[in-house]
């Protein structure tokens, strides 16, 4: 007797059930929102959920509810002209000291939350996602290119004691200065050709030399400062923990960015466009110094050596020290740990201070509506705490307001100093209208193909296709349940792979159906053609779906973004439907034809 075994009746209860909750958050709605929070390291205070709302309903705008989340104010709305509406008031009534993001928020109620369900994570293509269009500062860029050439040339003439100091100075992107003879010159000249390729002479009379910054290193500096920025923009969105990123060049000097699934998109907004790094100096303890500030506005001397800087730091986590305040624990590299070591050494019991360094470009459009750039470099002490004992590569920054700050420190010094700074010039969540339209085709879709291959199967296979049909519909709720827990970004081509495997799920069952009908044919009663059917189908079942799974695999190693949104839900629709068609239907199947005496209809 093909009975059905303890084992099996649990593990098909457990999974369902499982199926079952991880995939119901997908039926809740979403809402449109507003996240609000106040830019930098500055937490949102008591009074700006109260602020907000007073400007909402001053300029009639409906929404939903205000609350204050995970220090942000969460707005939501009915639809998405009231999102849009609120977004450019509070933009302008709020200022540029708050970060205002577009969201879609769920309704999951907090029975499902409990057990850590979510909806599934849709592409941008669908809806659930964001579109920044970033565009590198290149003034910037040109600038850094001088000013280090500049710095470099005047050490370079030093070291060779070409005294030029008191007429060496930059001007309109010029490198100017008089040399003392034609000896001088020439090998000025020499150290040019040798050392200096990014910059080339401009004519001048007599002594004065000039030099300017070549077009072609301009050029290079650019396309460097994109493909690196590129670089560190991913580092900083893989610490976001975004699925499925799309990162790349558009145009010279513009950027694409679209994140998928995003939750915190303010908190996206904040880290990709920062220009972050710290720097090392000691306390001045006889005054004598460049003047710097805590935040508070306290003023504090320190001295112009830099010990070592964001670019020595290879790790950075954030953690709590032993008195439960925040804190950043930091890695330096051999250099840093050198120059760290030497420092400590010899500055026992006196004061290091940290400093944050914050460059950032934004667009100001005045009344007549002329656009300009405006750059701003805030340098903030962080702390300036006794050194009590030797160190190098390794310890912490302490004095951190917030685990906030702590935070988004760690994280912007473990991606990486971006090179130039950005902007954010356009910004758009896609789902409304477009991402919509493609849900509503894409289900569409899969529901006209699951609902041609039940017809054929109960027409084909009559109560061997019904049961068939209802392998099927479990598989999908188990395929939505796993992209659901895995939180696997589906976009449209994964809908596609959806599709698919609702057409390839039933193959199995074909080839059993057709064993059993075969095993009949040679005169054995229902119980043990059944028995014989399944076993005798798995192994060329195995074989068909081992093949997909690898060329899905092969798909997902060298394709790009939607090429693997299309090999993961294949993969994963082969191995539950496997599941399903299998061990399911095998269960169902034994069930109603336990008896040797019923006549089984195929």
């Amino acid at each position: 007797m093909n009975i059905l075994s303890s084992w099996r009746g649990i593990l098909i209860a457990i999974i369902l059930s499982l199926s079952v909750i991880y995939a119901l958050p997908n039926i809740f709605p979403v809402d449109f929102a507003l996240q609000i929070s106040r830019s930098g390291i500055n937490d949102i205070k008591v009074n700006d959920s109260s602020k907000v709302e007073k400007i909402l309903t001053s300029s009639k705008v409906d929404y939903k509810s205000i609350k204050v989340v995970n220090n942000k104010v969460l707005i939501r709305f009915a639809n998405n002209e009231s999102q849009l509406k609120a977004q450019s008031i509070l933009k302008q009534e709020l200022g540029r000291s708050f970060i205002l993001a577009q969201n879609l928020v769920s309704n999951i109620p907090p029975w499902l939350q409990s057990f850590s369900a979510k909806a599934l994570s849709l592409g941008l293509d669908l809806r659930g996602g964001v579109h920044f269009l970033l565009e590198v500062d290149e003034k910037s860029v040109v600038d850094s290119l001088f000013n280090n050439s500049f710095n470099a040339l005047r050490s370079s003439l030093r070291a060779e004691r070409l005294y030029v100091k008191r007429t060496f100075k930059k001007l309109d992107g010029l490198i100017i200065f008089n040399v003392k003879n034609i000896d001088d010159r020439i090998k000025v000249i020499d150290i040019i050709g040798d050392d200096f390729e990014d910059l080339e002479i401009v004519p001048s009379n007599g002594l004065k030399m000039v030099f300017k910054i070549t077009d072609n290193a301009i050029k290079d500096a650019k396309r460097n400062a994109i493909k690196q920025n590129i670089i560190t923009l991913k580092n900083r969105v893989n610490e976001l923990g975004v699925a499925e990123p799309t990162i790349a060049q558009q145009g010279l000097d513009r950027i694409i960015v679209q994140l998928p699934g995003v939750q915190d998109t303010a908190r996206a907004k904040e880290i990709l466009g920062a220009v972050a790094t710290i720097e090392f100096r000691m306390v001045s303890e006889s005054g004598i110094g460049k003047t710097y500030y805590f935040k508070d506005g306290t003023p504090l001397s320190l001295q112009g050596r830099i010990i070592a800087r964001g670019q020595n730091i290879t790790g950075a986590s954030s953690g709590i020290d032993d008195r439960g305040n925040p804190m950043v624990n930091l890695t330096l590299d051999s250099s840093g740990g050198k120059s760290m070591l030497a420092i400590t050494k010899k500055n026992l019991h006196k004061r290091m201070a940290v400093v944050f360094i914050e460059n950032k470009v934004e667009t100001i459009i005045d009344k007549n509506g002329k656009k300009t750039k405006k750059r701003t470099t805030t340098k903030d002490i962080i702390n300036a705490a006794t050194i009590q004992g030797t160190f190098s590569t390794r310890f912490q920054i302490k004095g951190l307001d917030s685990s906030r700050e702590a935070r988004n420190l760690a994280l912007l010094l473990r991606a990486g100093s971006l090179s130039a700074p950005i902007e954010i010039i356009e910004e758009r969540t896609i789902g409304p209208s477009l991402g919509k339209d493609n849900i509503e085709k894409g289900f569409l879709s899969v529901i006209a193909g699951f609902i041609l291959v039940l017809l054929f199967m109960i027409w084909r296979y009559r109560v061997f296709g019904l049961v068939a049909d209802v392998a099927l519909m479990l598989n999908l709720v188990i395929i939505i349940a796993v992209l659901s827990f895995l939180q696997a970004t589906l976009t449209l081509p994964g809908i596609a792979g959806i599709v698919l495997t609702v057409g390839m799920a039933v193959d199995a069952n074909v080839l059993i159906f057709e064993r059993i009908k075969e095993e009949l044919a040679k005169g054995l009663d229902s119980v043990e053609a059944i028995k014989e059917g399944y076993g005798k189908a798995i192994i060329t079942i195995a074989d068909a779906n081992i093949t997909t799974l690898i060329a899905a695999f092969v798909l997902f190693m060298f394709g790009t973004g939607p090429v693997k949104g299309f090999a993961v839900t294949l993969s994963i629709g082969i191995l539950t439907s496997m599941f399903t068609a299998i061990v399911v239907t095998k269960v169902i199947i034994n069930k109603i034809y336990k008896n040797k005496s019923k006549e089984l209809k195929i």
